[in-house]
């Protein structure tokens, strides 16, 4: 009798009970043999530790050797592609904001550069307003990269250097709130600029980071780098040569720790990449300690990165000033901390009935987009971050899908893991750092 892919039912004592399948999970454990046959099928997930997210990872085992690994995806899945048909185009950075929630910055610039470049402003943004989006981005990148080594710490047993880098982690969280109004999920990024200039405060805030930061990144170092169960844990683990990356669509940290310096900011720059100085790392090794070295000298690339985006922060506009297009963003809140204050509301009610009309019609209906398809591409802190956008010439999208790097580089897990030992499972599937809201979205 085959076994039903649906959840059956049953009667009992206390209620109806259900038993629930998923994956191809029955299809692996009725083709073994407990009695004769040497190898188990164990479920490794989804929990936090340990698969590093709700990702859930199906084993044959045969010992401690993992001879068979799948992974199983889809339990933070929230139609967030699917919404942004429902939305107008300014309000899809809300949503795309959620996806990699470690990095929102880069959603939220992909998706603008893709809308820009439908709109046909590309070439109209401001300069401040791409030299904000480069720093913000940068910070953003340093923020991820010290979640992955805090989270990678804990699962590999250590608990000092999570601590550490999500305090690091923290201080850049509370220069976003002081730009954007909120830790995480900003919709900073908007078509046309950025919500809001940066505040003098934060330029302060952001300069004291930039000096401490090198410090901490030698405590990291002097923390693990010699440390022997580290390097043992780390070293000749999960290895991905070059050839098994680009067969398998890897990019970001993984691919360049196998030796292949590509990086979009230098390989197909944007938002005026090509005019900054910075290095793109790479490692020979191809294993996780390759990984972790890569994304270390990527945290001090992005802090000379910052460095020469606050040098260049000239006075001028962060919208562009085609006022058909310019979401009305400078917004001041009440002091009951909600709404907005009286003195915004005059402005707007002070102008024409025209210019009412148009603020209102801008925000409930927004603006239109040509109809058209794009691709835009950038570096975001897990690799290639893709947008396809779609537009039919109303104000909503028609389609927008990304090309997501946790989810592409998740097939390179069973590579990595199959033939090595169950422990390193975690090792390995850590240092692809993928984030499951983005993998699933």
């Amino acid at each position: 009798m085959s076994t039903p892919s649906y959840a059956t039912e049953r009667e009992t004592t206390e209620g109806k009970v259900f038993t629930v399948t998923g994956g191809d999970w029955d299809r692996v454990v009725s083709g073994t043999d407990p009695i004769n046959d040497e190898r188990i099928v164990v479920n490794m997930g989804p929990q936090h530790p340990s698969t590093h997210g709700v990702l859930r990872l199906v084993l044959e085992l045969e010992g401690e050797t993992v001879r068979e690994a799948r992974s199983v995806v889809g339990y933070l899945h929230t139609g967030i592609e699917k919404n942004l048909e429902y939305r107008n185009w300014v309000l899809g950075s809300t949503f795309v904001t959620r996806m990699d929630y470690l990095a929102p910055i880069f959603n939220e610039t992909a998706y603008a550069l893709a809308v820009e470049k439908l709109l046909g402003i590309s070439e109209q943004i401001t300069e401040r307003a791409t030299t904000i989006r480069v720093l913000m981005m940068e910070l953003n990148r340093i923020s991820s990269h010290l979640v992955w080594l805090a989270t990678t710490g804990m699962e590999l047993g250590a608990i000092s250097i999570m601590l550490y880098g999500f305090r690091e982690r923290e201080y850049i969280l509370e220069i976003f709130e002081i730009i954007t109004g909120l830790r995480m999920n900003h919709a900073y990024v908007r078509p046309g600029g950025v919500a809001q200039d940066v505040p003098d405060e934060a330029i302060v805030k952001i300069r004291k980071f930039l000096k401490e930061m090198p410090k901490k990144l030698k405590e990291y170092e002097d923390l693990l780098s010699g440390q022997p169960i580290w390097t043992e844990r780390t070293k000749n683990v999960a290895v991905l040569d070059v050839t098994a990356c680009v067969a398998l669509g890897v990019t970001g940290p993984v691919l360049r720790s196998a030796g292949l310096p590509w990086d979009l900011r230098k390989t197909m720059p944007y938002c005026g990449y090509e005019t900054y100085e910075f290095d793109v790392p790479t490692h020979p090794d191809g294993d996780v300690w390759g990984r972790y070295q890569v994304r270390l000298a990527e945290i001090r690339e992005s802090l000379k990165l910052v460095e020469q985006a606050l040098d260049r922060l000239k006075p001028g506009p962060v919208m562009v000033a085609d006022k058909k297009i310019a979401w009305p963003a400078q917004l001041a809140i009440g002091v009951d901390g909600m709404g907005n204050s009286l003195e915004h509301v005059a402005k707007i009610m002070g102008q024409s009935m025209e210019s009412l009309i148009h603020h209102f019609k801008l925000v409930t209906e927004g603006f239109r987009v040509p109809p058209g398809q794009v691709y835009v591409a950038i570096e975001a802190p897990r690799g290639e971050l893709g947008v396809h956008a779609v537009s039919d010439g109303g104000t909503r999208p028609y389609r927008v899908h990304y090309r997501e790097p946790s989810f592409v580089n998740l097939q390179a897990l069973p590579a990595m893991a199959e033939g090595g030992l169950i422990a390193d499972v975690i090792a390995g599937g850590a240092s692809l750092d993928p984030v499951m809201g983005g993998c699933d979205r």
